[in-house]
């Protein structure tokens, strides 16, 4: 039991949540609409009600009081008063234990019934019913934080944009199966922050790590139900919280020190959030935090009839950016995370969603406005996903100065092109050389295009050479969820198999997935376990599969270990060599009154591509010569950058392709550097003197330095 508390004071309205100063709690909460909101104080289980204390201040629309014997440890959560009138967009129902939106720790998961709807489940009235039963013994409670943390000499890492690989990974998929990991440690974030896990990204190359959602989210009633649960964690309901399920000793401080291991390994950490909806759902989903704190002020509700939610992400809901509280909520979080958390930066699931003022995506609205001006969040990594699924809502290109964004057009078209699909050369060469056709109109720079073949919504890398279809009967939706356009190609056989034709073919497809990605310009995000074969058996939605079809297998077989070694190599590559990194796009043209073009386009003659032989639709093979002499770049001393001249080869056509090594200058040989046509990606033969025909084979990559034979 815990001691009642005795005194209350009239508290402040600032700063929002429950915040410990020390000497007590300061609690304050926002709700435009309430009628009276109250604190209830749990025992030290979480089980038992023993206090409940009315917030008497309401200043500005922000209810508060300060609580002097309240001490850290302290669990807590709301009930708010109010009308119960969804024809109006309220939905106050003070039954309803509700999750305080600012706090940071959240202890337990919600155990589902019918006590968790603000309405009656069944009733032929449906959400227009009204349900009294209590949901506080099953409800996750809030807990007070010391805040506190010995950060010591913790710096970000602050990897220039040309610089960073990313690595896209589930905290707890990432270690789970991890032998050299203690088992306690598996699937959190210590397990993240220990040796094996940081060795491995360190000997991969990898600058930064981009963590799937850490926020505090829920596991959907339905899914829990039939066995599954919410893995990727697309369903936050507290934006300032890591969830506890992936902390091994259930503080917060946990996952400090894995930010601050990552760090001291030069290792960025980078958030996936999720502030376009949350966990309630449409008008029908429960009642667990905003729809019971003030639904009118939380949520977009449709016009003519407030009953019903606005709907731009799939979810049920889109909270409101045309509220200044919903605004406030996220920009603290987001403050929260970079100062207290020391995350270097995010990246915004749906971010066409939060740019919704009226109906239309304003690339120009309140919230872009408010990041920009923020002496904080103007400095960190920004990275949208440029769509939601509203009308209007693919922006891709079109978000504003300093704001990346995952190019959808980048991974359709290197995975069309790979495939063996024709008339893409074109495109192809814009997704090479940084899409300056979507990004530099707007004055941004390669490093805009975060490039990717494969994320966590989809096939992954084996996956992708290894189905033509989906195969997502786990999920238990009769394989009717989940994308059907994959752009994805088999080689020959749907699933595994023992062919060794096939298996070689494949091998050589992931190798040159990876090497198009790692030579392009812009930013490459690999999906972890891409580069070690990971399988979700066929399964491109495995958004409910905490099992493991999603964790990583880190048994590997001997092709999985020449896979990783590959990547490890390319990776190498790509950062010896700045011309695979420009900062700036390429101009195709001489460069400051110079002779030479700084990028040369060469068709299998060795001669400079016309305009006919961009338009062969049956044509499958194009060269990249790339020209060190015109970089033209500094590193951040303000050093010249140098580099050699390079030749990048591709050949999705079936059949060898002798291609004409050309000569632009007085250097007199070419030096193969990788040829994935090999396992390990190093041909017999190394070098070649120019004019020369080097043989390109069948769905292969080949890429070649320039320099003078002595």
């Amino acid at each position: 039991m815990i001691n009642p508390i005795t005194a209350v004071w009239p508290g402040r309205p600032y700063p929002r949540g429950a915040y410990w100063d020390g000497e007590g709690v300061n609690f304050a909460i926002f709700s435009e609409h309430a009628e009276k909101v109250e604190l209830c104080l749990f025992d030290t289980k979480g089980k038992t009600e023993v206090q409940r204390i009315e917030l008497k201040e309401c200043s500005d629309m922000i209810w508060h009081c300060y609580l002097p014997e309240a001490r850290p440890g302290l669990l807590y959560g709301l009930r708010v008063h109010g009308p119960y009138c969804p024809e109006e967009g309220h939905r106050f129902n003070p039954h309803k234990l509700l999750i305080e939106p600012y706090a940071k720790d959240i202890v337990g998961t919600p155990r589902w019934s019918d006590a968790h709807f603000g309405y009656s489940i069944g009733s032929k009235h449906e959400d227009l019913s009204f349900n009294r039963k209590d949901n506080a013994s099953v409800m996750p409670k809030c807990r007070v934080v010391d805040q506190s943390f010995n950060w010591g000499n913790d710096q970000p890492p602050d990897i220039h944009w040309h610089n960073m690989v990313i690595y896209e990974l589930h905290v707890k998929g990432f270690t789970m199966q991890h032998p050299d990991i203690p088992a306690k440690f598996r699937g959190t974030y210590a397990g993240l922050a220990m040796a094996p896990a940081i060795e491995h990204l360190k000997s991969l190359g990898v600058t930064t790590v981009e963590l799937l959602p850490v926020h505090t989210f829920l596991d959907d009633r339905y899914l829990v139900e039939q066995g599954l649960r919410n893995y990727w964690g697309y369903n936050s309901i507290a934006f300032l919280a890591p969830d506890s399920r992936y902390s091994a000793s259930g503080e917060i401080s946990e996952f400090k020190t894995m930010v601050k291991a990552l760090h001291k390994a030069g290792i960025e950490v980078i958030l996936d959030v999720v502030y376009n909806h949350t966990a309630e759902g449409n008008h029908l989903g429960p009642t667990l935090s905003f729809r019971g704190l003030d639904n009118a002020s939380y949520y977009r509700l449709t016009g003519d009839n407030p009953r019903y939610n606005m709907d731009y992400t799939g979810c049920g809901n889109t909270l409101d950016m045309q509220q200044s509280c919903v605004l406030q909520l996220l920009m603290d979080s987001l403050r929260y995370w970079v100062l207290d958390m020391h995350v270097d930066g995010f990246r915004f699931d749906l971010a066409s969603a939060l740019a919704r003022e009226f109906h239309e995506v304003n690339q120009l609205g309140t919230f872009f406005d408010t990041i920009r001006q923020d002496p904080v969040l103007s400095t960190i990594k920004l990275i949208a996903e440029p769509w939601d699924l509203g009308e209007g809502g693919y922006q891709v290109g079109n978000f504003p100065l300093g704001w990346a964004e995952w190019n959808d057009k980048y991974r359709d078209c290197i995975r069309s092109y790979w495939k063996g699909d024709g008339g893409l050369l074109g495109e192809l060469a814009q997704r090479l050389t940084g899409s300056s056709d979507l990004y530099e109109r707007s004055g941004r720079k390669p490093h805009a295009s975060i490039n990717f073949i494969n994320a966590h919504d989809g096939f992954t890398l084996h996956d992708l050479v290894t189905y033509d279809g989906k195969h997502n009967e786990a999920n238990q939706e009769d394989n009717r969820d989940g994308n059907d356009n994959n752009r994805s190609w088999n080689c020959g056989v749907e699933g595994e198999t023992d062919d060794p034709e096939i298996n070689t073919l494949r091998a050589r497809q992931k190798r040159n997935l990876l090497a198009t990605l790692m030579f392009s310009q812009g930013v490459p995000m690999l999906v972890a376990g891409d580069e070690m074969g990971r399988t979700q058996q066929g399964n491109n939605n495995a958004y409910c599969q905490d099992n493991a079809i999603s964790w990583l297998n880190w048994d590997l077989k001997p092709q999985d270990k020449d896979l990783l070694e590959f990547t490890q190599r390319i990776i190498k590559l790509r950062k010896e060599h700045p011309l695979l990194r420009r900062r700036y796009f390429f101009q195709g043209r001489p460069i400051r009154g110079g002779e030479v073009k700084d990028l040369i386009w060469l068709n299998p003659d060795g001669a400079e591509m016309s305009d006919e032989d961009w338009n062969q639709a049956f044509s499958r093979c194009l060269g990249v010569h790339m020209v060190g002499d015109t970089l033209r770049e500094t590193d951040e001393r303000g050093r010249r950058l140098l580099d050699n001249n390079l030749l990048l080869l591709i050949n999705a056509h079936h059949e060898e392709i002798a291609f004409t090594l050309p000569e632009f200058d007085e250097h007199n040989r070419w030096d193969v550097l990788l040829d994935t046509f090999d396992n390990t990606g190093t041909p017999e033969a190394s070098r070649y003197k120019v004019g020369q025909a080097y043989p390109v084979q069948g769905r292969s990559l080949v890429l070649l330095k320039q320099g003078k034979i002595s």
